[in-house]
């Protein structure tokens, strides 16, 4: 039987077929490449034959972290099917919508949330579903199937995936992900990352996220190496996870807050770091400070800047510029073109911020069923990221903020993630966020939302002197708001929506009076 270029799972099956290929922690299952390529041949023979999944057909997941996960994304690629991961996050409605635009014939899911697939399945006329688990439905499918022999054949830009964006603006986004998008990822990140056979990844960020899924699940994959699946992040477990020896863990990749969780942790100081290869970090700003605690135990967090529509990888440090550039994404990866564009389509100075727009082999072709995204998102074949970046005379890129996420005070431009990066240098701030909400005299200024670590005190005019120190005086926040946590989305990153939500529309008297 033929090994398809997108189908490393069959390649390695072959290869080295009693390598460990998944390692599920959540059941403590185990499969090697060999036992991995089986079970997938037979996923895919039961969707083909009973379930009459066939090529072009989405099969939706709505499961927390299991291997089984990667079993669906392998067998709907040997079918020609569109793989469609589901954030376990959303309410009934939300997955309405994105179940209704997308049109799964078939939702797997999990026991944990049978309750929300089916109900969005039957709202949504899913013709099938699958419960994985021991006694569920996914793996009796398994059980009964004869493997697969033929695989349909495809494209590097046949649809391999669909991936919601979180939808923090007006509905989600069904970003159109090509089996020579992923591929490109695998060859973008694998020189960088250090990925190699040997490579052993532990997986805590979603795989419904890109982050989860390619940074860098399938890239260890394509490599030949081992991917370990946590259920649910635990910072803890995490480290205990990293620390023992009989794992081997030497790959690891974490939004920012995944990083600070596990560096609050009591673990943290005596944690065993010494077989870590990489650890890659993105999906948000990473603060200075909290770069410089993982350095003092040393450990030179990779930074690196993507987007569910590229695949994920744009740009990335290389480690031995980890330490020396804190604060940069890096350069541009391997496969992509960068530009960075003023307002009127021209390219941006050294040093001038600027909008950062995208192309190559690893950018989405568009979005699922939305023609009017399509046509404001790009320009000549050039993705427009929406995020303010500059690049610095040694050819290093800064993502300084979302464009989205800037406000305008007195008419000056203030991008909260250098205000954060400020309050972060605080030792009682354990997160923070800035947001504009607006002023009659300004038209905008900044708030800033701030949880304090246990046992740590913390006044607003502490806060306000810092930024005084720190901060020109547009850009310091006006008004401080003290919460337990702030709100955060399934992968970890603060989600501003609702923080505008909460304290935006509250008047300056209500503010002044909460603070």
């Amino acid at each position: 039987m033929p090994v398809r270029y997108y189908d490393w799972i069959a390649h390695h099956g072959r290869r080295t077929p009693d390598k460990v290929a998944m390692v599920d922690l959540g059941s403590g299952r185990r499969f090697t490449y060999a036992q991995s390529d089986a079970r997938i041949s037979r996923l895919a023979a039961h969707l083909r034959d009973q379930l009459k999944v066939a090529r072009g057909d989405r099969v939706a997941v709505l499961a927390l972290n299991t291997s089984d996960t990667l079993e669906v994304q392998f067998a709907c690629g040997r079918l020609g099917a569109v793989f469609l991961p589901l954030n376990t996050r959303l309410t009934v409605p939300e997955l309405q919508f994105i179940v209704g635009d997308a049109s799964p014939k078939v939702m797997i899911h999990d026991g944990d949330l049978a309750e929300t697939a089916l109900s969005v399945a039957g709202l949504c006329c899913v013709s099938s579903t699958l419960q994985l688990g021991p006694d569920g439905s996914y793996e009796a499918g398994i059980a009964s199937a004869q493997p697969i022999e033929t695989f349909e054949p495809v494209t590097l830009d046949d649809i391999s995936t669909i991936m919601y964006t979180s939808g923090t603006t007006g509905q989600p986004k069904g970003a159109i992900i090509t089996h020579g998008m992923t591929f490109f990822n695998c060859v973008n990140l694998g020189g960088l990352a250090y990925i190699s056979p040997s490579s052993v990844f532990l997986c805590v960020l979603p795989l419904f996220h890109t982050g989860g899924l390619n940074c860098y699940t399938n890239p260890v994959l394509h490599a030949g190496g081992t991917a370990l699946i946590m259920r649910n992040f635990d910072p803890g477990e995490a480290l205990r996870l990293i620390s023992d020896p009989a794992e081997r863990i030497n790959v690891f990749f974490g939004v920012p807050a995944i990083y600070q969780f596990m560096a609050q942790h009591p673990s943290f100081a005596s944690a065993d770091f010494s077989r870590l290869v990489i650890c890659g970090v993105g999906g948000a700003p990473m603060p200075v400070p909290l770069l410089k605690v993982w350095e003092a135990r040393g450990v030179a967090l990779q930074q690196g800047y993507g987007m569910t529509e590229t695949s994920p990888a744009v740009m990335a440090l290389d480690r031995e510029d980890a330490a020396r550039k804190a604060g940069s994404a890096g350069k541009p990866v391997l496969h992509t073109e960068v530009r960075i564009v003023r307002p009127d389509g021209t390219d941006a100075a050294v040093g001038e911020l600027g909008e950062l727009w995208v192309r190559g082999p690893n950018i989405t072709p568009g979005y699922w069923n939305r023609p009017d995204a399509n046509a404001s998102s790009f320009t000549d074949g050039w993705l427009h990221t929406g995020d303010a970046t500059r690049v610095d005379d040694e050819g290093f890129y800064y993502i300084v903020d979302r464009w989205k996420d800037m406000y305008i005070s007195g008419g000056e431009n203030v991008y909260p993630a250098e205000v954060e990066n400020v309050l972060h240098q605080i030792p009682a701030v354990a997160e923070a966020a800035v947001i504009g909400i607006p002023d009659e005299q300004w038209g905008e200024v900044g708030m800033a939302v701030v949880a304090v670590r246990p046992g740590e005190r913390l006044t607003p005019e502490q806060i306000h002197a810092h930024c005084a120190a720190n901060l020109a005086r547009f850009k310091c926040p006006r008004t401080i708001e003290f919460v337990d946590a702030l709100p955060r989305n399934a992968t970890g990153k603060i989600h501003k929506p609702t923080l505008h939500k909460q304290f935006a529309e509250l008047k300056p008297t209500d503010l002044a009076q909460a603070s």
